[in-house]
C-alpha cells in the first residue's frame, strides 16, 4: 500500500489551496477508488470535496444548474429533469447499479477513466496509464473498444452514459481553475481524443474543480435514450443513442444525436444532424443518417459488429422519436 495524504476541504477555496501535483479531489469516489486499489491511480494526496456544499440543483431561467456533488440518483429522479430533460434521467438509469448510482457525482462521472483492460493491467503497456510505453490493445482483444476518434497511440472507449445525453442537450461545464476562477466550457470539446496525448482526456487544467454543470432548455421534445449492452444491468454500452428530435409539420426541425460505444470521447456528428435536419423522416433518410455517421469508422478485428449495430439501432430510434 503506498501511504498518502488525506484533506477534507471545507471550501472550494480551501480545496484549491490544498491542491499541488501528484493529488486528486475525491467525491463518492466509485471510479478513483477502484482505480487506486489496482495501483492505476497512486496520488501523493486526496482531497475530500464531498463537504462543499455542491448538491443542489437549481432553476437557472429556462435551464437547469446542477451541482458537481450532485447524485446520479437524485439528478435522475428529480422532477424537472424527467419531465424536460428526460434522456438524461434514463441516461443515468441505464449506468452502473443503484447503489453506485446513489454515490456516483455529476462531476465524478464526467471525469470517470475508461474501462480499457489493458489501462488496468499494470503488466501491460498503456499510453494512457503510463505516456511513451505503447498501447498494448493494438493487436489485442478489441471487443469494447472505440471506432470513432482513435488515434495510432490510443483505441479506448469512453465508457459514459451520463455525458453522451448531455452532449445531445449542449450542456456547459463549469469549473473553478487552480487560482479559483470561474470558468465554462461547453460539452462539446469538453472531452478531448486521444491524438498523440491519451493521457490529456479533458479540457480541465491540473487543479481545477468541476462545481456545477448548465443545462439549457430542451430544443426538442422527442426525447430517447437506449443502450444496447451484454446484459440487462451494470454493464456498459456496446452501443448508446441519446436523441434530441423537434419535428414540425412532417419535418424534423431539431436534430441532436449523441453516441456512446463508439468513439473515444461521447460522440456527435453535427454533419448528421444537419442531414436530418428540415427533410421528411424515411428509412432512406435514416440510412443515410447512419452512413455519414459511420463513413470515418476504423473498426478493427473485434469491433466490426458494432457497425451494423449502430445502424439497426440507430434506424430503431429514429423511427421512434418520429412516429
Amino acid at each position: 500500500m503506498k501511504p498518502l495524504d488525506y484533506y477534507r476541504a471545507a471550501d472550494l477555496t480551501e480545496a484549491a489551496a490544498t491542491h499541488r501535483p501528484g493529488s486528486v479531489f475525491i467525491a463518492g469516489g466509485t471510479n478513483l477508488v477502484d482505480l487506486m486499489k489496482l495501483q492505476v491511480m497512486t496520488p501523493d494526496r486526496v482531497i475530500d470535496i464531498a463537504r462543499l456544499g455542491l448538491d443542489r440543483i437549481e432553476d437557472d431561467g429556462d435551464g437547469l444548474r446542477i451541482g458537481a456533488l450532485v447524485s446520479n440518483s437524485d439528478l435522475a429522479a428529480d422532477p424537472r429533469v424527467r419531465k424536460r430533460w428526460p434522456v438524461l434521467s434514463r441516461a443515468l438509469l441505464a449506468g452502473a447499479s443503484g447503489q453506485l448510482r446513489n454515490k456516483a457525482t455529476t462531476g465524478g462521472n464526467l471525469l470517470q477513466r475508461t474501462r480499457c483492460p489493458y489501462f488496468q493491467d499494470l503488466a501491460t503497456p498503456c499510453n494512457k496509464r503510463t505516456p511513451g510505453s505503447g498501447c498494448a490493445a493494438m493487436g489485442g482483444e478489441l471487443r469494447n473498444h472505440a471506432v470513432l476518434g482513435t488515434s495510432a497511440h490510443c483505441l479506448a472507449l469512453n465508457p459514459g452514459d451520463m455525458a453522451v445525453a448531455l452532449r445531445a442537450l449542449d450542456a456547459a461545464v463549469e469549473f473553478r481553475d487552480a487560482q479559483g476562477i470561474a470558468q465554462a466550457h461547453p460539452i462539446a470539446g469538453f472531452h478531448l481524443p486521444p491524438g498523440t496525448t491519451p493521457d490529456v482526456e479533458t479540457v480541465l487544467p491540473p487543479g481545477a474543480l468541476i462545481t456545477s454543470v448548465a443545462l439549457p432548455a430542451p430544443k426538442g421534445d422527442r426525447q430517447i435514450y437506449r443502450k444496447v449492452r451484454d446484459r440487462a444491468s451494470y454493464a456498459f454500452a456496446l452501443i448508446s443513442v441519446a436523441a434530441v428530435l423537434r419535428l414540425e409539420r412532417g419535418r424534423i426541425v431539431h436534430a441532436a444525436l449523441a453516441f456512446g460505444g463508439l468513439g473515444t470521447v461521447p460522440w456527435r456528428d453535427p454533419a448528421v444532424d444537419a442531414l436530418l435536419t428540415g427533410e421528411a423522416p424515411s428509412m432512406a433518410l435514416f440510412d443515410k443518417a447512419a452512413d455519414l455517421l459511420l463513413h470515418p469508422a476504423q473498426p478493427r478485428e473485434g469491433t466490426a459488429f458494432k457497425l451494423p449495430l449502430t445502424r439497426r439501432l440507430l434506424r430503431a430510434v429514429l423511427e421512434e422519436a418520429t412516429q
